[in-house]
C-alpha cells in the first residue's frame, strides 16, 4: 500500500481510520525501510480487532454511555501510541455528536436540501425557518453531549502531550455532529494547552457546510486560523459529494491556500473511487498552490 503510494511521488502519508490490525506490520516495515514518512494518523488507528471498515466514529468522547467514553479514550490512546510510533506528529480526531433518540432536527433540515440540490438556499426563506428552528433544537439538546467531549478530551490530552503528539479537532460536516463551527476557537481555548492541540481544516466539509447555510467558509477560516494544524484537502461537486479531484468541484482552493503555513499538514484526502489520474492531478495543483503561496 504505502509502496503504490510512494511510486505516485508522495513522501508522506497520513494513516486513516481504515488501517486494519492487519497492515500494521507491512506500515512499520515500510516507516523503518524510509520508503514513506507519517505526517499525522487518523483516529481510530489501527482500527479495534475485529473491525474491517472505515470506523472512524465507531466509539465517541459525547456518548451518555460512560463504557463508550471509556473505548474511546482506551482506543484513542492506541492511536496516539500508534503515531508515536510512526514518528507521527499529528493526530485527527472526531469530536462526537450531539443524540436524538426520536426527532433528530437535521431530517427535515437534509430533506428540503435533497429536495432543492444545487439551490442558493440564503434568500430561501422557507428553509431559513427550519435552519433556525432546527439549529433552536440542537442547542437546547447538546450540552451534556459537549460536556462529555470536553471532559474525554481533557483525560486524553495530557497523554498525547507526554507522547509528543498534537492532537486535531477537525470541523464535522454532519448537522448534529460536534462541534457546532462557532464552538472552536472556545474549545482550544479551554483546553488550554496550545501545543497538545489544534484546529485541523477540512475544506470539504466547511464546503458542505457553507451549502448548508451554516458557515461562510472564509470567514470561518479566518476565526480557527490561529489555531489552525493541518488541511483535509478535497473537493465537493455540485450535488453534495466531497473526496472529489481538487479543482473538479466548488471549494475555492485559492482562498484556501491563502491561510496556510509552513508548519501546517496538507492531507489531500479523497474517495477510494477516483482514478490514478485524478489523485495525480490533484497532487499537482496543491503543488501550485504550495509554490504560489511559499514561492517554492
Amino acid at each position: 500500500m504505502l509502496k503504490e503510494i510512494a511510486s505516485l511521488g508522495f513522501q508522506w502519508v497520513e494513516l486513516s481510520h481504515g488501517i486494519r490490525i492487519t497492515l500494521v506490520p507491512g506500515i512499520l516495515r515500510a516507516v523503518e525501510e524510509g520508503i514513506i514518512k507519517v505526517s499525522s494518523c487518523h483516529n481510530f488507528c489501527p482500527l479495534p480487532t475485529g473491525v474491517m471498515h472505515a470506523a472512524p466514529n465507531i466509539y465517541l468522547p459525547s456518548s451518555a454511555d460512560a463504557r463508550e467514553r471509556d473505548q474511546w479514550l482506551r482506543h484513542s490512546k492506541r492511536t496516539v501510541d500508534f503515531a508515536h510510533q510512526v514518528k507521527a506528529p499529528k493526530v485527527v480526531l472526531h469530536l462526537g455528536s450531539t443524540e436524538f433518540f426520536w426527532f433528530n432536527p437535521a431530517r427535515k433540515v437534509d430533506a428540503y436540501l435533497d429536495a432543492h440540490a444545487e439551490a442558493d438556499l440564503t434568500a430561501d426563506s422557507t428553509y431559513q425557518k427550519i435552519l433556525t428552528k432546527a439549529l433552536a433544537k440542537l442547542k437546547q439538546r447538546m450540552p451534556v453531549y459537549w460536556e462529555n467531549t470536553k471532559q474525554s478530551l481533557t483525560e486524553l490530552l495530557p497523554y498525547a502531550e507526554q507522547k509528543s503528539v498534537k492532537l486535531g479537532f477537525e470541523n464535522r460536516e454532519k448537522f448534529e455532529e460536534l462541534p457546532l463551527d462557532a464552538d472552536h476557537p472556545d474549545l482550544i481555548a479551554a483546553m488550554a494547552k496550545p501545543a497538545a492541540c489544534g484546529y485541523w481544516h477540512d475544506c470539504g466539509h466547511a464546503q458542505i457546510k457553507q451549502n448548508m447555510g451554516l458557515i461562510n467558509h472564509r470567514e470561518h477560516l479566518t476565526k480557527n486560523a490561529p489555531n489552525a494544524i493541518g488541511f483535509h484537502l478535497h473537493d465537493v461537486s455540485a450535488d453534495g459529494s466531497d473526496h472529489q479531484a481538487i479543482g473538479s468541484g466548488k471549494v475555492d482552493f485559492e482562498m484556501v491556500s491563502s491561510f496556510w503555513r509552513p508548519e501546517h499538514s496538507l492531507i489531500i484526502e479523497l474517495s477510494p473511487r477516483l482514478t490514478v489520474e485524478e489523485v495525480l492531478s490533484s497532487k499537482k495543483r496543491v503543488e501550485e498552490l504550495v509554490a504560489a503561496r511559499f514561492g517554492r
